[in-house]
């Protein structure tokens, strides 16, 4: 797996909109929806419920963003 995904994944589950986390990445909106669609596709389950506003949560997203932002904490080196 892209070591990339986890940060773009919770980046979309912070702001619940692909175009805002996309702008706090310093990317582009396209290639950050290719990013979670990959992501989607290699874990098997949809993380995200898509509409015109923005995006929500599904039960198997709520559950990568909580295990997500503690593997992040335990991989940063706090100096």
């Amino acid at each position: 797996m892209d070591p990339r995904l986890p940060r773009c994944f919770l980046a979309v589950t912070e702001e619940l909109h692909i175009g805002r986390a996309a702008t706090r990445l310093h990317m582009r909106q396209p290639p950050l929806s290719r990013a979670i669609r990959k992501l989607e596709a290699d874990l098997g389950a949809p993380l995200f419920d898509r509409t015109a506003a923005g995006v929500t949560l599904t039960p198997a997203g709520a559950l990568g963003r909580d295990r997500g932002r503690s593997e992040l904490l335990e991989a940063t080196p706090f100096s």
